[in-house]
């Protein structure tokens, strides 16, 4: 196919493709599917190699968000049944990121509920990273805490933050349409903040929320601009007790398209695959990790992921390795750019002011929230209540095998695949990695 050919030949010399070729990639039939992505994959190789970067979500401080996001069952009066908690202590918060680093994350992301931090809130988080950083030589931190105001990237940059998170989730003109309670430009401000701190960008988007193929190529194109360092795609999960609970408009067909043109238009990026894995891919993720290069390991912010065993086990059959602490996860010329193996940026020099990562407001992309890690404790066969890791995915079915009498496949919305988070940050239970 023409179109893939010029799409490579642009991703390899990073070379931006047109909006209409970001378009016809989403418009590829199913027939064309494993064409589009081997294409992509040709360009995720090319700059990532055969490496999956494993992040780690802890979820500082769950629910009673002032913000009115509707993807989000942390929302101001979400009828979602979350856990609820005020903020974790720097050594409850750090023990909770060692289950993830012992699962071979090498990045974790603090996240918390809430418009924007307080400065008391800064000095708390602050404390946390280096609790962390105390007891895991190497590690990345990149914080998710909402909008921020003058100075406060600073300090948690002083404190030991690599990255910020902080989302685009959809284009400028529908922007309205998810949130009344802070604007596009909010968001924007708070990663101009961020870069110019030297923080490393993370910003990403949420599909699946009713939005046009135009909207999600243009929000890919607004990421490009504003150059974030990784770029976390968000799969919505539609929340019982949310505005868009009922908002089931993804097949995984869908979700690899739109990866394939997230990496076609930012070619040099880390791609992460984000909350709504499981959901919407389901037994289709193996292809995904031939279009990202980064996944989360663990539960999402408000639900339940896949088994951190199934994910290590998914990567290693898919013939991928996940990348060590030692490794560098950019290509060279970002790395040198940004001062540091994560992409942390030594100053504001960079292209672009980089509208990033969490999500503005600290209410979190998807349920899961950007940044949000997936892991379940594996559970029999995909129920994603803890325990085992017998098959551990949540793709439901004895372990895949239909027996005499089992249930037939379920296709069409999966609210049977969403379960909220009982184990980990802000409980008793051991957290899922």
């Amino acid at each position: 196919m023409d179109l893939l050919n010029t799409l490579v030949d642009k991703g390899l010399r990073r070379e931006t493709p047109t909006r209409e070729e970001a378009l016809a990639v989403l418009r590829t039939t199913d027939d064309e599917l494993l064409d589009v992505v081997a294409a992509a994959g040709k360009v995720r190789r090319h700059w990532f190699g055969r490496r999956v970067k494993l992040n780690y979500l802890v979820n500082l401080k769950s629910g009673l968000c002032p913000e009115d996001c509707s993807y989000c069952s942390q929302r101001l009066g979400s009828e979602a049944g979350i856990l609820k908690y005020t903020w974790l202590k720097p050594d409850e918060a750090s023990k909770v990121a060692a289950a993830g680093l012992a699962g071979g994350a090498k990045r974790v992301c603090l996240v918390a509920s809430g418009r924007g931090p307080t400065d008391r809130d800064v000095e708390r988080v602050s404390d946390t990273i280096k609790a962390i950083k105390e007891q895991n030589e190497g590690v990345e931190v990149c914080a998710c805490l909402g909008l921020l105001s003058d100075g406060q990237a600073e300090r948690l940059r002083e404190a030991g933050a690599d990255a910020y998170n902080h989302n685009l989730n959809t284009s400028e003109a529908t922007y309205g349409d998810i949130t009344t309670t802070h604007t596009y430009a909010d968001r924007v401000d708070t990663v101009q903040k961020a870069h110019a701190a030297g923080l490393s960008a993370c910003s990403g988007l949420i599909a699946g929320m009713g939005e046009s193929d135009e909207d999600l190529v243009d929000v890919v194109f607004s990421l490009r601009e504003l150059d974030p360092d990784s770029v976390p795609v968000n799969f919505l999960i539609p929340f019982e007790g949310t505005p868009l609970a009922k908002e089931w408009n993804l097949t995984p067909q869908r979700c690899l398209r739109i990866l394939a043109m997230v990496r076609f238009v930012c070619p040099d990026v880390e791609v992460r695959i984000a909350g709504g894995r499981e959901v919407h891919l389901r037994t289709m993720q193996p292809l995904a990790l031939h279009l990202a290069n980064s996944i989360f390991l663990g539960d999402y912010l408000t639900s339940e992921g896949q088994a951190g065993k199934a994910d290590l086990e998914m990567i290693a059959d898919a013939g991928f390795e996940v990348e060590g602490a030692d490794e560098v996860t950019l290509p060279e010329h970002r790395a040198q750019r940004s001062g540091g193996a994560c992409g942390a940026r030594a100053g504001g020099d960079v292209c672009g002011s980089h509208a990033g990562g969490g999500d503005a407001c600290g209410s979190h992309a998807t349920d899961g929230g950007v940044c949000g890690v997936d892991s379940g404790d594996g559970d029999v066969c995909g129920s994603h209540a803890g325990g085992g890791d017998v098959c551990g995915s949540h793709a439901g079915g004895a372990c895949g095998a239909h027996e005499e009498g089992a249930a037939a496949p379920v296709s069409g919305p999966r609210p049977d695949l969403v379960a909220v988070r009982r184990r980990g940050a802000g409980t008793d239970l051991a957290p899922n990695a």
